[in-house]
């Protein structure tokens, strides 16, 4: 897809009307073209949005996507950054724009999502066996000689359940073979010999070509630096392995893969990857972190790697949910009207951070005030002696993990440090 291809899908989002499917957004917006809303500059408080709303920030964003562009380029390593987290194409483009090879996705939905918006270079970091997937694949590849698509392997039988669907096709599939993170990890071969027996199965195909190995380090069982490092070592040496053997001399292959990455161990994966040997071809050195374009305020806060070295900079979680106070039935409870359908709460609760005064306008913290629980539409908090919250107050909480935060909203107020909101952020899940 041309570039300017790309650049008039991006700007026809601007084009969609503002409606009920957008919740947060204001009523009175309705039959609004997104950039219409946008040109507005609405104040978030005083702009009509109704609770509940998420909000992104815009300064934090920008920083988080300049620091891991700066980040990669010191380490020697390309980024595809995992897109699964937001699925949000004016993301994708960005991450694009400042340098990333290309996009890492989970599911073959996410890759019609991405192929949609003109991604080149898409990683897929699992295994691919769904027939009719894997003919739409083959069709994308034969349509458009750019397009580059890498998936795992991790079995005999999925390289056969592979071959048997692509057959016919007038590219080739390139694969890596998932080296597991240990026993009890998720995907992924176990055990070095079975690795090769999977690389052999793809050179036994004409429909696959083995580009290299691949794996996820945050899936190592009871995960420490050492435990991880050793594990990423293992993966640098299988692919040295596999490079001596001579299994890396598929037709037209010009470089080899070694991929890994989440966003908790990144910095390991910079400091084993550095000592990867001279292999028969270049090596792409491709990391794969995702959640940090948001951030958190739970999960990856407490364990990004810039916690560990951080000289190399830090990241600015960009989250806030927005919720009203609507029921204060004592001292010491109050309930918000935002719950399960609209934060994510699958490893931490929200943190509730700020308060706007319903009278005053005025934000201050939220000293004394934590959320304790979530039900599908309520946040529980409790408050402590002396604690300022009444009935009508917005509370501002900070979210853990976005990897199951974005796929709650549809169309996210991007806010600048000013309360204005001029942009909107479209999801796809």
């Amino acid at each position: 897809m041309a570039a300017t291809d790309r650049e008039d899908r991006l700007a026809a989002l601007g084009a969609e009307r503002v409606d009920h499917r957008f919740k947060g957004l204001p009523p009175d917006a309705e039959g609004l073209t997104v950039a219409e809303l946008a040109a507005e500059r609405r104040d978030l408080f005083t702009g009509g949005f109704t609770t509940p709303v998420l909000t992104l920030s815009a300064e934090a964003v920008e920083h988080n996507l300049a620091l891991l562009e700066t980040y990669a380029e010191r380490h020697g390593l390309a980024f595809a950054p995992h897109g699964k987290t937001s699925m949000a194409p004016q993301l994708f483009a960005r991450q694009i724009e400042r340098g990333a090879w290309g996009i890492t996705l989970a599911v073959p939905h996410q890759v019609r999502v991405a192929r949609a918006f003109g991604i080149e270079r898409i990683f897929l970091a699992n295994e691919l066996v769904d027939a009719v997937a894997l003919r739409w694949i083959a069709g994308e590849l034969a349509r458009d000689e750019a397009f580059r698509f890498i998936c795992y392997v991790d079995s005999v039988r999925g390289v056969e359940l592979m071959d048997r669907a692509l057959r016919g096709s007038a590219r080739r599939v390139d694969v890596v073979v998932e080296l597991a993170a240990g026993e009890g990890a998720r995907t992924g071969v176990r055990t070095e010999a079975e690795c090769a027996e999977v690389a052999d199965a793809v050179a036994g195909t004409s429909t696959l070509r083995l580009v290299g190995v691949a794996g996820y380090e945050g899936e190592v069982p009871s995960a420490d630096p050492e435990r991880v490092r050793a594990y990423l070592a293992r993966l640098v040496s299988l692919a040295a392995d596999f490079d001596r053997a001579g299994r890396f001399s598929g037709p037209g292959l010009s470089e080899i893969v070694l991929s890994a990455g989440g966003s908790a161990w990144f910095d390991a994966v910079a400091d084993v990857f550095a000592s990867v040997p001279e292999l028969s071809l270049p090596v792409l050195k491709l990391l794969r972190s995702g959640a940090y374009v948001s951030h958190d305020d739970g999960h990856y806060r407490k364990l990004t790697p810039f916690n560990r070295v951080p000289a190399e900079g830090s990241l600015q979680p960009a989250f806030r949910l927005w919720a009203q106070v609507v029921s204060r039935p004592s001292p010491e409870q109050a309930f918000v009207n935002a719950g399960k359908r609209d934060a994510a709460y699958d490893l931490d609760l929200p943190e509730a951070q700020v308060v706007r005064d319903a009278r005053t306008g005025e934000l201050r913290e939220a000293s004394g005030i934590s959320v304790t629980g979530l039900s599908d539409q309520h946040g529980w908090l409790r408050t402590e002696p002396g604690a300022s919250l009444a009935v009508g107050d917005w509370v501002g909480m900070g979210l853990s993990h976005p990897c199951t935060a974005f796929d709650k909203w549809a169309l996210v107020p991007v806010v600048g440090a000013d309360g204005v909101v001029a942009d909107y952020l479209r999801t796809y899940f």
